[in-house]
């Protein structure tokens, strides 16, 4: 047994389950820890969501990502989830002004595709469920997370945070705090009566799903659904479902289809309108973190170029998805395996450097005091 081959993984939602996934094909071994009782139940419990590339006028480094990340995941979901068990084949209509037009897409239930990976992954994964991690230290060449009363949960010689807004407590700083923070997110549906408002998804400011059909969709919910949504608040972290997001959600789908806006208000009016709220992580500059942890007590963050930055040894970051956890997950889990067992990933050095872990302690450290 290669016991240099051992990961404990923290985060059971897309981030965490991609990594898991991916390393696993590779022959290593994972302790997956999670505070929730199951996989999948925080951000990526989104009852439905739509894989289709972030589009710009201009390339951007988000736009080159998702670019490369859609196809990863369609693939996966191809490969492990049946259709209409977690995701269906669909097109969407781009309505934006910068990039109109029709695009092949996916809607997809998250937790399918967790679920799937963690299934496939089984004889190499050990999961841990209602498992808090309150401390991550290294002792004696592992990582050992411990839980608040500072009882060992799981060690091994690599450790990668996929826990969301828990980087922020579980990696140590660098040069200052890690610029993290919440956005939440509120989905307006409701069970489908009738024929779908619209032929396929309609997408702006913000996404109209009309139809959406899932045999493996949670007991909360029908088994055919249309949807709206969702909201990107900042800073915010209350997921009870409130009225002004629903409203916000209706506003915008009036510029999409006015019908279905109706629909929505209407619902909202008799109290028979459905909904979902979760809080996703993003990053200062929207993108991911990918990487090694940078080492916090080096005095040469100050490199010419960004990967020179010193490193901690086996502490690995997958976090800060934010809105484009389909879309990148799976490739994120892959380059970042990739990464761990010493190659480089199949990516351009520009976008290595711009999902870097250490690219904030490094622009920091070059700003100087």
């Amino acid at each position: 047994m290669d016991t240099a081959r051992h990961a404990l993984v923290i985060g059971a939602g897309l981030a965490g389950a991609a990594v898991t996934a991916a390393l696993c094909r590779r022959g290593w071994r994972v302790a997956l820890l999670d505070a929730a009782p199951g996989p999948a139940m925080a951000a990526s419990a989104l009852p439905v969501g739509v894989l289709s590339p972030h589009l710009t006028r201009q390339p951007t480094p988000m736009s080159r990502l998702t670019a490369l990340g859609v196809p990863v995941t369609r693939a996966e979901l191809e490969r492990l989830v049946p259709p209409g068990a977690g995701w269906m084949p669909v097109e969407v209509d781009n309505r934006g002004a910068h990039a109109p037009g029709r695009q092949a897409a996916a809607l997809v239930r998250p937790g399918a595709l967790v679920r799937a990976w963690l299934a496939e992954a089984d004889e190499r994964l050990q999961a841990h469920w209602s498992a808090s991690v309150a401390t991550l230290g290294r002792e004696q060449g592992q990582w050992l997370a411990r839980n608040a009363a500072g009882e060992p949960l799981a060690r091994a010689p690599h450790a990668v945070i996929a826990a969301a807004l828990g980087a922020r407590h579980l990696a140590p700083e660098a040069a200052g705090p890690w610029p993290l923070g919440p956005v939440l997110g509120q989905m307006s549906l409701a069970a489908l009566d009738g024929a779908p408002l619209a032929e396929r998804p309609q997408r702006d400011d913000g996404v109209f799903v009309p139809e959406y059909r899932d045999s493996g969709l949670a007991p909360q919910w029908p088994s055919a659904i249309w949807a709206m949504g969702s909201t990107y608040a900042r800073g915010q972290t209350d997921t009870a479902l409130n009225d002004a997001a629903h409203r916000d959600n209706a506003a915008r789908l009036r510029d999409l289809v006015p019908a279905a806006a109706d629909r929505l208000d209407g619902l909202l009016a008799d109290g028979r309108l459905l909904g979902w709220a979760g809080v996703r992580c993003a990053s200062m500059d929207r993108l991911p973190l990918v990487g090694a942890a940078p080492d916090p007590l080096s005095s040469a963050v100050r490199q010419r170029a960004v990967a020179a930055v010193p490193r901690l040894p086996g502490l690995w970051l997958l976090s800060a998805l934010g809105s484009r956890g389909l879309s990148l997950a799976a490739a994120c889990g892959q380059w970042l395996a990739a990464e761990m067992e010493g190659e480089t990933p199949a990516l351009d050095a520009d976008l290595r450097a711009a999902i870097d872990p250490a690219r904030f302690a490094w622009r920091r450290a070059r700003r100087g005091p």
